[in-house]
């Protein structure tokens, strides 16, 4: 790297760009010098909105820009793997978003390259990069609440049916359970692993993807993950996590808290406050550049087994619901 600062590219310009673009804004030593798209109106719009110097026409162009230190992966789901295997056999680490992928033949894909490359590779779940999370995980490390019994989580909001949106085309993955139920799957293989069994009930739409799913995941020695998301239900947007001797409550939004609650047995409830940077997608920013300026290929926040790991889950969770993607 030739600046002090780290470099953006980012890989497509809709709404879930915007709001890395937002985060990194918050951010004195990073900045986005490159965007892409499919058209050079579409990258000029975005370039103006957040005064990117250097506006590519295609994908091609931006991972070839000799200016960018690292390439944000911001299109649909169905995009994800091509859009990063293009930026990794350009050299380019990769932030990817969040589904990884469609399924975990494509997720084990993305990584293979990654590593054969060796370059550096990351599921974009920003949630685990936030403070209050890193809190969690060290008060449950620490045995604050005993032995883990169980996580409850949900995702879910209403929207309207519309077959031609993101949210409801299966060709581009749509559904409730990879656009917003990866993020409670996500945080009970955080703190519980990879589950041994794997249970799910939805409602399907007349296009066969899941308006509102309810999961169980089982672990060898007992705990269970009780998670729920939607794009047809409004849902209270709490995580709780019980153990043995207490619980911990991740404040509404969770994926996007600051606050939790510690409650231990015989003792006043804690409130533990850890304010994030900026709209929160700052801080997988920031772990990205540690890694990269370190040499590290991933990150143990986000560890890419891991990932391929959550990928399973969804693929059986789909099983169990009978939904299947054109593409597979």
């Amino acid at each position: 790297m030739t600046t002090d600062k780290f470099r953006w590219g980012i890989l497509g310009t809709g709404a879930i760009a915007r709001k890395f673009a937002t985060g990194i804004a918050a951010l004195e030593d990073h900045s986005v010098v490159a965007a892409g798209s499919r058209t050079r109106a579409a990258a000029d719009r975005f370039g103006d909105e957040f005064d990117v110097p250097h506006r590519h026409a295609s994908y091609e162009a931006l991972v070839n820009d000799p200016d960018v230190d690292a390439i944000y992966v911001a299109t649909p789901h169905s995009l994800h793997r091509d859009n990063t295997l293009l930026a990794l056999h350009h050299g380019k680490p990769v932030l990817c978003e969040k589904p990884f992928a469609i399924n975990a033949i494509q997720a084990a894909e993305m990584v293979w390259e990654a590593r054969r490359q060796n370059l550096f590779l990351m599921e974009a779940m920003w949630t685990r990069c936030l403070p209050i999370v890193a809190e969690l995980r060290r008060l449950v490390a620490d045995g604050a609440i005993g032995e883990l019994r169980m996580v409850q989580a949900d995702f879910g909001f209403r929207t309207g049916f519309d077959p031609a949106g993101r949210l409801f085309d299966p060709a581009l993955g749509g559904g409730a359970l990879l656009d917003v139920g990866i993020y409670p799957v996500s945080l009970a293989h955080m703190l519980l692993g990879r589950p041994t069994r794997i249970m799910a009930l939805a409602e399907l739409s007349p296009n066969g993807i899941d308006t509102q799913t309810g999961i169980l995941l089982g672990y060898p020695s007992g705990p269970l993950a009780v998670l729920s998301t939607a794009v047809a239900t409004d849902t209270p947007w709490e995580a709780t996590i019980l153990g043995t001797t207490g619980w911990i409550r991740l404040h509404s939004p969770w994926w996007v808290s600051d606050t939790l609650t510690l409650h231990r047995a015989g003792a006043e409830p804690e409130q533990i406050q850890r304010p994030y940077i900026g709209n929160g997608y700052s801080h997988e920013a920031l772990e990205v550049a540690r890694c990269v300026r370190a040499g590290i290929l991933e990150s143990p926040i986000m560890p890419l087994d891991e990932t391929i790991a959550i990928m399973q889950t969804l693929d059986a969770i789909r099983t169990n619901l009978g939904i299947h993607y054109p593409m597979e």
